[in-house]
């Protein structure tokens, strides 16, 4: 048995890794601020221990794990360095993991969370399956069938790794602070796939992903699209989800039903049923998994207020969000679409201004909240005033101070969208609302 001690373990990927650690048998501990973050249910419910940022924290014996949000002059990282402990950062540790075990990395610019999620669900049914899942989600084997995990692109943490499969959903620029074009995030990508093993299946829908070739490792592509190797094709949505056929190399392969309603979603699945075919999944077996799929904390987590519908989701680019408002109006066609949207930070918020403008444009009214910062910049060159002044009608809110407009909303699905602390609010809508029907 080891001992860790994680630097951050509140984070989106490292919650995951110290529960999958101490399902594994391993002690675990971390720390973090005390900020409640809704990765921590999952550690508590494990008894992992939380502490505060502290020196005190390091001991001898311990394997330290430093967390992606912070640099190497953090003061317990400092301190372990000096006892002279065995120290990982974050995409380090997850790339000694994915290593020594037969895994699945699935990447993306967006969706990764999602179609993990998918991945999860889908094996974990047939196999003994390991996962780690961005939305703080985590479980671990000690001597797994797989593992299945996302992989981040972000200052190219993915090239840490080394999987017998990849999946990837697109390739798109963004992270604009670190990437400095699309041939930049193009660049990053193709080094991954030339890092797997045995096969790489991707979106041959997505005009980035569709130049990626491997030096070594098969490639699949998967999409809507005629010529890929597993097409869908004569989608039906009802009130349960969405029906679609499969083929395979232009021949049929099977029918799924999922309980999704947006078309990034079923092509996510395309990719996951592609990627179990060729581990020697069942089409029954897929069959039966792909139905009991369940969305992923804060991907259109859905809540009923008398006759509206109010979404939690992550969307944070301007893709995210078309594909966000698709899924509600797919859904729910005879409803509004109402975009509550925080960008997240001000170099993305600066570099897509006009892409974030056209996307919330397809919404019936749009609520911006200021731009939420992160720990590498709290200012920038925009404001959220002058997103707001290329959408018309669209209304500047802070705090609760929206919530009255929400609470008269008829017949509307209510999306709050973005990676900072919106779903705080979203939340605290909820409550405020149920508090007044007490």
């Amino acid at each position: 048995m080891n001992k860790y001690h994680f630097i951050g373990i509140k984070g989106s990927g490292m919650s995951p890794m110290a529960q999958i650690l101490h399902d594994m048998g391993h002690y675990v501990q971390g720390s973090d601020v005390d900020t409640y973050f809704f990765t921590q249910k999952k550690l508590e419910e494990r008894n992992i221990k939380i502490l505060p940022h502290s020196i005190d924290n390091i001991k001898e014996g311990l394997i330290v794990i430093l967390g992606n949000a912070f640099k190497e002059n953090q003061e317990e990282y400092i301190k372990a360095k000096e006892l002279g402990l065995q120290t990982y950062t974050y995409s380090e540790m997850l790339g000694q993991l994915s290593d020594k075990l037969k895994s699945i990395a699935i990447t993306g610019a967006h969706g990764k969370t999602t179609t993990t999620t998918m991945a999860s669900t889908l094996f974990k049914d047939n196999k003994d399956t390991s996962y780690l899942i961005g939305d703080g989600s985590g479980f671990g084997f000690k001597n797994p069938d797989l593992f299945v995990f996302e992989a981040c692109e972000y200052y190219r943490h993915f090239l840490h790794y080394k999987p017998t499969y990849a999946i990837v959903t697109n390739v798109d620029f963004d992270h604009p602070d670190y990437f400095k074009s699309e041939d930049d995030v193009l660049d990053a990508f193709q080094n991954f796939v030339d890092n797997v093993k045995d096969t790489v299946v991707y979106c041959g829908d997505d005009r980035l992903a569709s130049k990626l070739k491997s030096k070594s490792a098969k490639m699949v592509s998967y999409g809507f699209n005629d010529n890929n190797d597993y097409q869908a094709k004569n989608l039906v949505t009802n009130e349960l989800g969405t029906e679609f056929e499969v083929y395979k190399e232009g021949s049929y392969f099977g029918t799924f039903n999922m309980p999704v309603f947006g078309l990034h979603e079923v092509s996510n699945a395309l990719a996951v049923i592609a990627l179990g075919d060729i581990e020697g999944l069942t089409l029954s077996q897929m069959q039966i998994s792909v139905k009991n799929y369940k969305n992923a904390s804060r991907r259109f987590t859905e809540y009923k207020y008398k006759d509206n519908i109010i979404v939690d989701d992550y969307a944070h680019h301007p893709k995210e969000i078309v594909a966000t408002i698709n899924t509600a109006r797919r859904k729910y066609k005879d409803k509004e679409v109402v975009a509550v949207f925080q960008p997240h930070t001000f170099t993305r918020t600066e570099a897509f201004l006009e892409d974030f403008a056209d996307s919330l444009k397809q919404a019936d009214l749009v609520y911006l909240y200021p731009i939420f910062g992160s720990a590498r910049e709290q200012k920038g060159n925009v404001t959220i005033e002058d997103l707001q002044n290329i959408i018309p009608k669209s209304r500047l809110v802070d705090g609760e101070n929206s919530f009255k407009d929400f609470e008269n909303m008829k017949n509307s699905v209510i999306l709050f969208m973005g990676a900072g602390d919106i779903n705080k609010y979203q939340q605290r809508f909820l409550e405020t609302v149920l508090e007044k029907t007490l």
